[in-house]
Protein backbone atom coordinates (compact mmCIF):
# COMPACT_ATOMS: atom_id res chain seq x y z
CA UNK A 1 0.00 0.00 0.00
CA UNK A 2 1.22 3.25 -1.09
CA UNK A 3 0.01 6.80 1.16
CA UNK A 4 1.63 9.80 -0.63
CA UNK A 5 2.67 12.33 1.39
CA UNK A 6 1.88 14.87 -1.00
CA UNK A 7 -1.99 14.07 -1.54
CA UNK A 8 -3.43 16.30 1.68
CA UNK A 9 -1.09 19.23 -0.13
CA UNK A 10 -2.94 18.79 -3.39
CA UNK A 11 -6.75 18.22 -2.12
CA UNK A 12 -5.72 21.10 -0.34
CA UNK A 13 -4.65 23.10 -3.50
CA UNK A 14 -7.33 21.88 -5.72
CA UNK A 15 -9.98 23.92 -3.31
CA UNK A 16 -7.96 27.36 -3.76
CA UNK A 17 -6.16 27.45 -7.65
CA UNK A 18 -8.03 26.46 -10.97
CA UNK A 19 -5.06 24.41 -11.43
CA UNK A 20 -3.07 22.28 -9.99
CA UNK A 21 0.61 20.90 -11.40
CA UNK A 22 2.01 17.76 -10.23
CA UNK A 23 5.85 17.51 -11.35
CA UNK A 24 8.60 15.01 -11.49
CA UNK A 25 10.69 12.17 -12.61
CA UNK A 26 9.31 9.60 -15.08
CA UNK A 27 7.94 6.55 -13.46
CA UNK A 28 7.65 8.23 -9.84
CA UNK A 29 4.04 7.97 -9.75
CA UNK A 30 2.25 11.27 -10.95
CA UNK A 31 -0.17 9.29 -12.84
CA UNK A 32 -1.40 7.41 -10.14
CA UNK A 33 -1.18 10.11 -7.64
CA UNK A 34 -3.58 12.61 -10.09
CA UNK A 35 -5.94 10.02 -10.59
CA UNK A 36 -6.31 9.24 -6.86
CA UNK A 37 -6.83 12.64 -6.41
CA UNK A 38 -9.64 12.94 -9.26
CA UNK A 39 -11.65 9.80 -7.45
CA UNK A 40 -11.55 11.76 -4.01
CA UNK A 41 -13.27 15.00 -6.31
CA UNK A 42 -16.77 13.67 -5.72
CA UNK A 43 -17.31 14.55 -9.20
CA UNK A 44 -16.17 13.12 -12.98
CA UNK A 45 -12.59 13.01 -14.18
CA UNK A 46 -11.51 12.69 -17.77
CA UNK A 47 -7.23 11.45 -18.02
CA UNK A 48 -5.44 12.79 -21.16
CA UNK A 49 -2.00 11.61 -22.21
CA UNK A 50 -0.77 13.34 -24.67
CA UNK A 51 1.67 10.62 -25.43
CA UNK A 52 -1.49 8.34 -26.38
CA UNK A 53 -2.03 9.38 -29.96
CA UNK A 54 -6.11 8.62 -29.54
CA UNK A 55 -5.80 11.34 -26.50
CA UNK A 56 -3.92 13.75 -28.82
CA UNK A 57 -6.64 13.75 -31.97
CA UNK A 58 -9.19 14.60 -28.54
CA UNK A 59 -7.38 17.84 -28.14
CA UNK A 60 -6.77 19.47 -31.64
CA UNK A 61 -9.66 21.59 -30.91
CA UNK A 62 -8.85 22.33 -27.12
CA UNK A 63 -11.75 25.10 -26.84
CA UNK A 64 -14.21 23.01 -27.89
CA UNK A 65 -12.91 20.00 -25.70
CA UNK A 66 -12.42 22.03 -22.31
CA UNK A 67 -15.86 23.48 -22.63
CA UNK A 68 -16.94 20.47 -23.10
CA UNK A 69 -15.67 19.18 -19.53
CA UNK A 70 -16.32 22.53 -18.10
CA UNK A 71 -17.61 20.80 -14.84
CA UNK A 72 -15.09 18.21 -14.42
CA UNK A 73 -11.47 17.85 -13.79
CA UNK A 74 -9.18 17.18 -16.55
CA UNK A 75 -5.96 15.84 -16.24
CA UNK A 76 -3.47 16.46 -18.91
CA UNK A 77 -0.53 14.25 -19.11
CA UNK A 78 2.99 14.83 -20.27
CA UNK A 79 1.74 18.57 -20.98
CA UNK A 80 5.71 19.30 -21.86
CA UNK A 81 4.66 17.88 -25.34
CA UNK A 82 1.82 20.23 -26.00
CA UNK A 83 3.05 23.72 -24.84
CA UNK A 84 0.87 25.70 -26.85
CA UNK A 85 -2.07 24.28 -24.86
CA UNK A 86 -1.09 27.05 -22.04
CA UNK A 87 -2.37 30.36 -23.30
CA UNK A 88 -5.48 28.27 -24.09
CA UNK A 89 -5.78 26.70 -20.20
CA UNK A 90 -4.91 30.55 -19.43
CA UNK A 91 -8.47 31.75 -21.27
CA UNK A 92 -10.16 28.84 -20.02
CA UNK A 93 -9.32 29.65 -16.67
CA UNK A 94 -10.19 33.21 -16.87
CA UNK A 95 -13.91 32.63 -18.18
CA UNK A 96 -14.58 30.54 -15.47
CA UNK A 97 -11.59 30.74 -12.33
CA UNK A 98 -13.62 27.70 -10.26
CA UNK A 99 -10.94 25.80 -8.42
CA UNK A 100 -9.65 22.70 -9.60
CA UNK A 101 -10.79 22.36 -12.61
CA UNK A 102 -7.02 21.10 -14.32
CA UNK A 103 -4.16 19.18 -13.16
CA UNK A 104 -1.48 19.31 -15.08
CA UNK A 105 1.01 16.49 -15.48
CA UNK A 106 5.06 16.87 -16.51
CA UNK A 107 8.47 15.23 -16.03
CA UNK A 108 9.27 18.13 -14.36
CA UNK A 109 10.82 19.68 -18.36
CA UNK A 110 12.37 23.49 -18.56
CA UNK A 111 9.20 24.30 -20.87
CA UNK A 112 7.12 23.13 -18.68
CA UNK A 113 7.71 24.89 -16.17
CA UNK A 114 8.65 28.48 -18.41
CA UNK A 115 5.46 27.83 -20.52
CA UNK A 116 3.15 27.66 -17.25
CA UNK A 117 4.89 30.11 -15.37
CA UNK A 118 4.52 32.67 -18.26
CA UNK A 119 0.49 31.34 -18.72
CA UNK A 120 -1.13 30.45 -15.85
CA UNK A 121 0.97 33.04 -13.23
CA UNK A 122 -1.70 33.01 -10.32
CA UNK A 123 -3.48 29.99 -11.20
CA UNK A 124 -1.79 27.28 -10.87
CA UNK A 125 0.24 26.02 -7.98
CA UNK A 126 3.30 23.67 -8.26
CA UNK A 127 4.01 20.25 -6.23
CA UNK A 128 6.66 18.35 -6.91
CA UNK A 129 6.15 14.73 -6.27
CA UNK A 130 9.65 12.47 -5.15
CA UNK A 131 10.13 8.90 -4.93
CA UNK A 132 8.71 7.24 -2.09
CA UNK A 133 9.69 7.95 1.33
CA UNK A 134 9.60 5.67 4.34
CA UNK A 135 6.28 6.73 6.01
CA UNK A 136 4.36 6.32 2.04
CA UNK A 137 5.67 3.04 2.58
CA UNK A 138 3.75 -0.13 3.55
CA UNK A 139 5.12 -1.56 7.43
CA UNK A 140 6.04 -4.58 4.97
CA UNK A 141 8.99 -2.30 3.03
CA UNK A 142 12.14 -2.04 5.48
CA UNK A 143 14.25 0.92 4.98
CA UNK A 144 16.97 -1.43 3.59
CA UNK A 145 14.68 -2.16 0.87
CA UNK A 146 13.95 1.34 0.52
CA UNK A 147 17.54 2.06 0.48
CA UNK A 148 18.93 -0.25 -1.94
CA UNK A 149 15.86 0.03 -4.61
CA UNK A 150 14.95 3.28 -4.27
CA UNK A 151 11.91 5.15 -4.28
CA UNK A 152 10.67 4.31 -7.82
CA UNK A 153 7.76 1.91 -7.52
CA UNK A 154 8.92 0.19 -10.41
CA UNK A 155 12.29 -0.56 -8.64
CA UNK A 156 10.77 -1.07 -5.02
CA UNK A 157 7.75 -3.27 -5.90
CA UNK A 158 9.91 -5.45 -8.66
CA UNK A 159 9.01 -9.12 -8.65
CA UNK A 160 12.59 -9.81 -7.24
CA UNK A 161 15.88 -7.93 -6.86
CA UNK A 162 17.20 -8.74 -10.30
CA UNK A 163 14.26 -7.58 -11.89
CA UNK A 164 14.67 -4.45 -9.48
CA UNK A 165 18.20 -3.71 -10.76
CA UNK A 166 16.85 -4.36 -14.64
CA UNK A 167 14.27 -1.80 -14.57
CA UNK A 168 16.63 0.75 -12.82
CA UNK A 169 18.73 0.00 -15.65
CA UNK A 170 16.18 0.41 -18.08
CA UNK A 171 15.25 3.77 -16.47
CA UNK A 172 18.83 5.23 -16.78
CA UNK A 173 19.12 4.67 -20.31
CA UNK A 174 15.77 5.37 -21.20
CA UNK A 175 16.27 9.05 -19.50
CA UNK A 176 19.38 9.72 -21.10
CA UNK A 177 18.34 8.28 -24.80
CA UNK A 178 14.96 9.54 -25.06
CA UNK A 179 13.53 11.58 -21.96
CA UNK A 180 16.15 14.08 -21.78
CA UNK A 181 16.15 15.00 -25.64
CA UNK A 182 12.42 14.87 -25.64
CA UNK A 183 12.78 17.18 -22.62
CA UNK A 184 14.88 19.86 -25.08
CA UNK A 185 18.50 18.84 -24.39
CA UNK A 186 20.96 18.28 -27.31
CA UNK A 187 23.79 16.14 -26.47
CA UNK A 188 25.95 13.58 -27.21
CA UNK A 189 24.57 10.87 -25.16
CA UNK A 190 27.63 9.23 -24.55
CA UNK A 191 29.09 12.22 -22.54
CA UNK A 192 25.55 13.01 -20.51
CA UNK A 193 25.95 9.01 -19.29
CA UNK A 194 29.62 10.23 -18.84
CA UNK A 195 28.62 12.80 -16.42
CA UNK A 196 26.11 11.10 -14.79
CA UNK A 197 28.51 8.31 -13.75
CA UNK A 198 31.23 11.41 -12.57
CA UNK A 199 28.45 12.83 -10.49
CA UNK A 200 27.84 9.75 -9.17
CA UNK A 201 30.96 9.13 -7.73
CA UNK A 202 31.07 13.02 -6.63
CA UNK A 203 27.98 12.60 -4.17
CA UNK A 204 27.30 13.85 -0.95
CA UNK A 205 30.50 16.08 -2.62
CA UNK A 206 31.01 19.94 -3.53
CA UNK A 207 30.28 20.55 -6.91
CA UNK A 208 33.42 21.79 -8.79
CA UNK A 209 32.39 22.31 -12.82
CA UNK A 210 36.02 22.79 -13.89
CA UNK A 211 37.18 19.49 -12.79
CA UNK A 212 34.18 17.83 -14.56
CA UNK A 213 34.34 19.81 -17.57
CA UNK A 214 38.53 19.18 -17.67
CA UNK A 215 37.81 15.18 -17.21
CA UNK A 216 35.14 15.27 -20.11
CA UNK A 217 36.81 17.88 -22.51
CA UNK A 218 34.22 20.07 -22.19
CA UNK A 219 33.87 23.18 -21.59
CA UNK A 220 32.53 24.33 -17.76
CA UNK A 221 29.43 26.15 -18.69
CA UNK A 222 28.51 23.49 -20.79
CA UNK A 223 28.95 20.79 -18.10
CA UNK A 224 27.03 23.77 -16.11
CA UNK A 225 24.23 23.54 -18.25
CA UNK A 226 23.32 19.77 -18.56
CA UNK A 227 23.80 19.31 -14.87
CA UNK A 228 21.18 22.35 -14.66
CA UNK A 229 19.11 20.25 -17.26
CA UNK A 230 19.58 16.97 -15.17
CA UNK A 231 18.56 18.88 -12.15
CA UNK A 232 15.38 20.27 -13.79
CA UNK A 233 14.43 16.88 -14.91
CA UNK A 234 15.06 15.90 -11.81
CA UNK A 235 17.64 13.18 -12.34
CA UNK A 236 19.78 15.13 -9.50
CA UNK A 237 19.64 17.85 -6.68
CA UNK A 238 22.17 19.99 -5.63
CA UNK A 239 21.84 21.29 -1.73
CA UNK A 240 23.13 24.84 -1.06
CA UNK A 241 24.82 26.13 1.65
CA UNK A 242 23.82 28.43 4.92
CA UNK A 243 25.59 31.15 5.54
CA UNK A 244 22.92 34.23 6.14
CA UNK A 245 24.27 36.54 8.31
CA UNK A 246 27.14 34.26 9.57
CA UNK A 247 30.41 36.13 9.55
CA UNK A 248 32.40 33.07 8.67
CA UNK A 249 35.14 31.51 5.85
CA UNK A 250 32.19 29.30 4.81
CA UNK A 251 32.13 26.90 1.69
CA UNK A 252 29.90 28.06 -1.27
CA UNK A 253 29.69 25.77 -3.40
CA UNK A 254 26.83 23.52 -3.38
CA UNK A 255 26.69 19.63 -2.62
CA UNK A 256 25.59 17.24 -5.19
CA UNK A 257 23.00 14.17 -4.87
CA UNK A 258 21.60 11.41 -7.39
CA UNK A 259 17.64 11.85 -7.36
CA UNK A 260 17.03 8.60 -5.90
CA UNK A 261 19.05 6.15 -4.04
CA UNK A 262 18.56 3.17 -6.11
CA UNK A 263 19.52 4.74 -9.21
CA UNK A 264 22.89 5.60 -7.14
CA UNK A 265 23.49 2.12 -7.30
CA UNK A 266 22.43 0.84 -9.96
CA UNK A 267 25.12 3.49 -11.55
CA UNK A 268 27.67 2.13 -8.76
CA UNK A 269 26.99 -1.86 -9.73
CA UNK A 270 25.89 -2.19 -6.44
CA UNK A 271 23.13 -4.94 -5.99
CA UNK A 272 23.22 -5.63 -2.29
CA UNK A 273 23.07 -4.24 1.17
CA UNK A 274 25.89 -6.77 1.66
CA UNK A 275 27.66 -5.49 -1.00
CA UNK A 276 27.05 -1.91 -0.11
CA UNK A 277 28.61 -1.65 3.84
CA UNK A 278 31.92 -2.79 2.64
CA UNK A 279 32.03 0.09 -0.55
CA UNK A 280 34.11 3.32 -0.56
CA UNK A 281 30.66 5.16 -1.28
CA UNK A 282 28.48 3.72 1.57
CA UNK A 283 28.91 6.88 3.36
CA UNK A 284 27.96 8.87 0.57
CA UNK A 285 25.13 6.77 -0.28
CA UNK A 286 23.73 6.58 3.48
CA UNK A 287 23.99 10.34 3.37
CA UNK A 288 22.30 11.10 0.20
CA UNK A 289 19.17 8.66 1.11
CA UNK A 290 18.83 10.34 4.28
CA UNK A 291 18.65 13.86 2.11
CA UNK A 292 16.11 12.51 -0.37
CA UNK A 293 14.20 11.40 2.59
CA UNK A 294 14.23 14.55 4.36
CA UNK A 295 13.32 16.63 1.40
CA UNK A 296 10.37 14.53 0.64
CA UNK A 297 8.58 14.87 3.90
CA UNK A 298 9.77 18.53 4.42
CA UNK A 299 6.68 20.86 5.08
CA UNK A 300 6.15 23.84 2.37
CA UNK A 301 7.45 26.97 3.78
CA UNK A 302 11.01 24.99 5.03
CA UNK A 303 14.30 24.84 3.31
CA UNK A 304 16.43 22.36 3.55
CA UNK A 305 21.06 23.50 3.61
CA UNK A 306 23.99 22.06 4.47
CA UNK A 307 26.88 24.02 6.31
CA UNK A 308 30.72 24.02 6.34
CA UNK A 309 33.63 26.02 7.58
CA UNK A 310 36.74 26.35 6.35
CA UNK A 311 37.92 25.02 9.36
CA UNK A 312 36.17 21.89 9.36
CA UNK A 313 32.53 22.77 11.29
CA UNK A 314 29.90 20.82 9.70
CA UNK A 315 26.38 19.77 9.39
CA UNK A 316 24.97 18.07 6.56
CA UNK A 317 21.54 18.97 6.89
CA UNK A 318 20.32 22.40 8.18
CA UNK A 319 16.41 22.88 8.17
CA UNK A 320 15.68 26.41 8.39
CA UNK A 321 12.17 28.94 8.05
CA UNK A 322 12.40 32.11 7.13
CA UNK A 323 16.19 32.12 6.59
CA UNK A 324 16.13 31.35 10.45
CA UNK A 325 18.35 27.96 10.85
CA UNK A 326 15.89 25.68 13.51
CA UNK A 327 17.17 22.00 13.70
CA UNK A 328 21.09 20.64 12.51
CA UNK A 329 21.80 17.50 11.90
CA UNK A 330 24.50 14.87 11.18
CA UNK A 331 24.27 11.82 8.77
CA UNK A 332 26.45 8.75 10.28
CA UNK A 333 26.67 5.40 8.32
CA UNK A 334 26.93 3.58 12.49
CA UNK A 335 24.93 3.12 15.03
CA UNK A 336 26.77 4.33 17.56
CA UNK A 337 28.38 7.32 16.85
CA UNK A 338 30.32 10.21 18.41
CA UNK A 339 29.51 13.66 18.85
CA UNK A 340 32.56 15.74 16.34
CA UNK A 341 33.62 19.00 17.54
CA UNK A 342 33.43 20.35 14.24
CA UNK A 343 29.11 19.83 14.71
CA UNK A 344 29.40 21.38 18.54
CA UNK A 345 31.00 24.33 16.33
CA UNK A 346 28.60 24.67 14.04
CA UNK A 347 25.30 24.42 16.81
CA UNK A 348 27.39 26.84 18.78
CA UNK A 349 27.63 29.15 15.33
CA UNK A 350 23.75 28.86 14.29
CA UNK A 351 22.12 28.28 18.36
CA UNK A 352 19.86 25.87 16.53
CA UNK A 353 17.55 24.49 19.66
CA UNK A 354 17.22 20.38 18.22
CA UNK A 355 19.81 19.12 16.60
CA UNK A 356 20.26 15.66 15.08
CA UNK A 357 22.94 12.45 14.60
CA UNK A 358 21.01 10.34 12.11
CA UNK A 359 21.96 6.92 12.23
CA UNK A 360 20.49 3.78 9.98
CA UNK A 361 18.89 2.00 13.71
CA UNK A 362 20.47 3.42 16.99
CA UNK A 363 18.02 3.91 19.78
CA UNK A 364 16.90 7.55 20.21
CA UNK A 365 19.17 9.04 23.37
CA UNK A 366 20.67 12.02 23.81
CA UNK A 367 24.50 12.39 23.36
CA UNK A 368 24.70 16.36 24.28
CA UNK A 369 22.28 18.93 25.93
CA UNK A 370 21.51 19.67 22.38
CA UNK A 371 22.07 16.57 20.90
CA UNK A 372 19.70 13.70 20.33
CA UNK A 373 20.97 10.49 18.56
CA UNK A 374 18.20 8.87 16.18
CA UNK A 375 17.20 6.56 13.87
CA UNK A 376 15.63 7.72 10.21
CA UNK A 377 12.03 7.11 11.03
CA UNK A 378 11.85 8.79 13.92
CA UNK A 379 14.24 11.37 12.23
CA UNK A 380 11.44 11.83 9.35
CA UNK A 381 8.34 11.69 11.54
CA UNK A 382 10.34 14.92 13.42
CA UNK A 383 10.61 16.81 10.41
CA UNK A 384 7.13 15.94 9.13
CA UNK A 385 5.46 17.46 12.15
CA UNK A 386 7.16 20.41 11.55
Amino acid sequence: MIDRIAKNLLMEDMDNFPAVAITGARQVGKTTLAQQVGESLGRNYVYVDLEYPDDIAKVQNPVMFFKSHENDCVILDEIHRMPELFPVLRSIIDKNRANGRFIILGSASPSLLRDSSESLAGRISYNVLHPLCLPEVSAGTTWKELFIKGGFPGSLFARSDKASMRWRSSFIQTYLERELPVLGLDSDVSILRKLLLMLTQCQASTLNTQTLANSLGVSRPTVARYIDFMEKAYLLFRIEPFYVNIRKRLVKSPKIYLCDSGIFHSLMGIQSLDSLVGHPSVGASWEGFVIQQTRAVLPPGYDIWFFRTHEGAEADIVISINDEPKICAEIKWTNAPKLSKGFKNVISYLSTPNNYIITPDADSYPVDEKVWVTALAPWLETVQNL
